[in-house]
């Protein structure tokens, strides 16, 4: 982190986000741009705000080892066969799961995190923190 007099700079890759530390101070944020902002922004809520990705996403992290089809089916209530299927590939083809597939009866299929995977969870995550944070009691 630097600190400029200003505000201190956090780094995420390659792009510096400013930070501020008085209330006086104004945000800065030349040089970004709003439309590539919002495409991306649109991505990232394409992939996280569907039905049932937070559900699968969330038990996922809460272990190393890998989660059952069935496991899911149990776990996430009022969600249909198609809607969980649909939704683990998705996740699949995005390179947020890793599927494995077994040959026996009856058969076997478990999940687990990519590494982007984990990633994904760590900054949902974040975020959980950061609303118990600043929205204690909403």
């Amino acid at each position: 982190m630097e600190t400029n007099g200003k505000a201190s700079l956090r780094r995420t890759g390659s792009t510096k986000l400013p930070i501020i530390e008085d209330s006086l101070q104004q945000c800065d944020f030349t040089g970004y741009d709003p439309d590539a902002l919002m495409k991306e922004t649109s991505k990232l809520r394409k992939l996280i705000t569907k039905k049932g990705t937070l559900e699968i996403l969330i038990p996922l992290c809460c272990t190393t080892k890998p989660v059952r089809y069935i496991k899911f089916r149990h776990t996430l209530k009022g969600f249909s066969s198609k809607t969980l299927a649909i939704r683990l590939k998705e996740l699949q083809k995005s390179g947020i799961l890793e599927r494995q597939s077994y040959n026996e009866t009856p058969p076997r299929v478990e999940y687990k995190l990519t590494i982007e995977g984990q990633e994904l969870v760590e900054s949902i995550v974040n975020l959980l923190q950061w609303m118990r944070k600043w929205n204690p009691n909403r």
